[in-house]
């Protein structure tokens, strides 16, 4: 019932001229507003865990393809879109490079150009471990969601670089986060526990990535029991993140306790759904940018320039519908039952324009 009309948004925010998506319908017509990297991947992931990216034409991939290679830049290897305060944001250039080459290798293709670390343009603290480390140690987790994705998306130059090569970089890296870690919670950084645990998540990256146990799950896990049970969830990441952490922790949970949680889960969710059938970032309204999301918690000192993708109406966006599909997938996987794509997937082709 939450997903009713999804899949009519979903082909809404298609863009049949660019093979894009765009961040929300307040975007489409608005020439200030494009389809961008993230959304066009997130949509993207969406079509995959609902079968339908088997049934796209050859044309349409193609031109997906031609999408996302078209960002990149020829000398840096990086992927850019076309708000020039994007390039100003860390996170936001690495979560792009990272983004693009999953989503290219998704639709079977590659970059056009070399990446970053072998175009030799990566930062300079790439070249040893100590300068890698100082890096880490600089960054500020007082705001630990922001911090922490810092920290993670830092990680997308040891992706490229050898397995030997990458040794002593997941080694530096996986005794200064245990350095760090509190042993009483689990969690890392500072603030609410939803901005701890959202913080903790994006380190999961890290340690998935490349298959590194995390430290402390079963600290963890009490940590997000207690924060579904006392905090409220005004955004689409505070619902996603800790469902996400248990998906990737495997926990022993009771059948009182998963049901508790998964109720939990989906009450929230109801509660940022909207009318034109998608899913939107924050209780009040969908965010204009989402780069800025994630200092509402707590001051962060250095934070970027707000990357506009939308007017940020009461409207779904593509960020938390991604996250409201994922949700769906891992809640019926921690409950062992299969999940079926979204009531009228079949329709998305038929339905776009």
């Amino acid at each position: 019932m939450l997903f009713d009309g999804f899949i009519p948004w979903l082909a809404g925010q298609y863009d049949s001229g660019t093979g894009g998506f765009y961040y929300a319908q307040s975007a489409k017509g608005n020439p200030s507003f494009v389809p961008d990297i993230e959304s066009t991947s997130q949509g993207l992931n969406i079509l995959i865990r609902n079968n339908i990216l088997e049934n796209m034409s050859e044309d349409q991939k193609n031109q997906m393809i031609a999408f996302f290679q078209g960002k990149q830049h020829v000398r840096s290897g990086y992927f850019y879109d076309e708000n020039p305060a994007m390039k100003k944001d860390e996170v936001m250039v690495h979560r792009a490079l990272s983004y693009t080459k999953g989503s290219l290798s998704k639709l079977g293709s590659s970059p056009k150009y070399q990446l970053p670390l072998h175009a030799k343009s990566a930062p300079e603290y790439v070249t040893s471990t100590q300068s890698y480390l100082e890096k880490w140690k600089s960054i500020d987790l007082s705001n630990s969601w922001r911090g922490c994705d810092l920290l993670a998306t830092s990680c997308v130059y040891i992706g490229d670089m050898d397995e030997k090569e990458q040794r002593p970089f997941l080694d530096e890296a996986v005794a200064y986060l245990e350095s760090i870690q509190d042993p009483e919670t689990g969690l890392w950084g500072e603030g609410s526990l939803y901005v701890r645990i959202s913080g903790t998540f994006k380190l999961h990256t890290f340690y998935s990535k490349f298959n590194i146990p995390m430290p402390n799950t079963d600290k963890i896990y009490q940590s997000i029991l207690t924060c579904l049970r006392t905090e409220e969830a005004e955004d689409m990441c505070y619902i996603r993140n800790p469902i996400n952490l248990l998906a990737y922790m495997k926990p022993n949970i009771s059948r009182e306790e998963l049901i508790e949680m998964i109720d939990i889960t989906a009450h929230n969710m109801k509660k940022l759904k909207r009318a034109d059938g998608g899913f939107s970032r924050e209780l009040g309204n969908s965010p204009t940018a989402p780069n800025v999301a994630q200092v509402k918690d707590g001051a962060y000192p250095d934070m970027p320039e707000a990357v506009h993708l939308s007017e940020g109406l009461y409207e779904g966006d593509m960020n938390a519908s991604t996250q409201a599909v994922l949700i769906r997938m891992q809640c019926y996987e921690l409950a062992g039952e299969e999940c079926a794509p979204v009531y009228g997937s079949s329709n998305f082709y038929k339905l776009i324009q």
